[in-house]
């Protein structure tokens, strides 16, 4: 990726700087600095996380863009991984609201290379009305182990997570336990008992997650 000229540059936090996200400070592991890109001022703002399948359907498409288009427009910040399908549609739904509504993408590589591939126009999008966020240095490509500690980060930053669709075994769920873990609110949306993108869904309403079937379902749980 060529980050498209904007008056940002890529900035290094370290841990310790004035920048550098208290919530972070939660994880046992936290990064030892964080390469940013895009308006540094966002990361004051209240976050929710909100993740999902890459092969989701189309009804969980169509919520990830209802849930991220409700809860920006309360002022909340959308965190997601940049993947395809629930993680792309958050981030497109807030996007799309005009540009004071603003979304995070945390990376499993350096900020200067996209994965995947097809989602290099939205990573320049979100670079110019949000925030890219890596702890890898430029240049670092996608590894398998790379997705778990970008979760843990997304799950570190919010103040909640809502899990759109998730197989029973799946990077979403990584991240909700995560969340619960941290003592961050956790979220499922329900959906067909015979969809298997849906059984992760239920498994986490069945171990204490909140069911949500509306935005309101967050909100009134996060007190905004």
């Amino acid at each position: 990726m060529q980050i498209s000229p904007t008056p940002y540059s890529v900035t290094r936090i370290d841990r310790g700087s004035p920048h550098y996200p208290p919530r972070l400070q939660d994880l046992y592991d936290p990064p030892a600095s964080l390469y940013i890109y895009g308006d540094i001022d966002l990361l004051k703002m209240p976050m929710i996380a909100i993740v999902g399948s890459r092969s989701a359907s189309l009804d969980g498409l169509k919520n990830a863009r209802l849930f991220a288009q409700a809860l920006s427009e309360t002022g909340l910040i959308v965190v997601s991984g940049l993947a395809t399908g629930i993680d792309s549609a958050a981030h497109q739904a807030t996007l799309g609201l005009g540009p004071n509504h603003h979304t995070i993408a945390i990376l499993g590589t350096g900020i200067d290379v996209v994965y995947p591939r097809q989602n290099i126009a939205l990573s320049r999008a979100i670079s110019q009305q949000g925030l890219l966020i890596s702890e890898l240095p430029l240049g670092a490509g996608p590894k398998a182990f790379h997705f778990p500690r970008r979760n843990r980060i997304i799950a570190a930053l919010a103040l909640g997570v809502v899990v759109v669709e998730a197989a029973e075994k799946s990077g979403s769920l990584i991240t909700a336990r995560m969340a619960a873990d941290l003592g961050r609110e956790v979220f499922a949306v329900p959906g067909p008992i015979h969809n298997a993108n849906s059984a992760g869904c239920h498994l986490l309403i069945q171990q204490g997650a909140k069911l949500a079937f509306r935005p309101n379902d967050v909100l009134e749980e996060l007190y905004i």
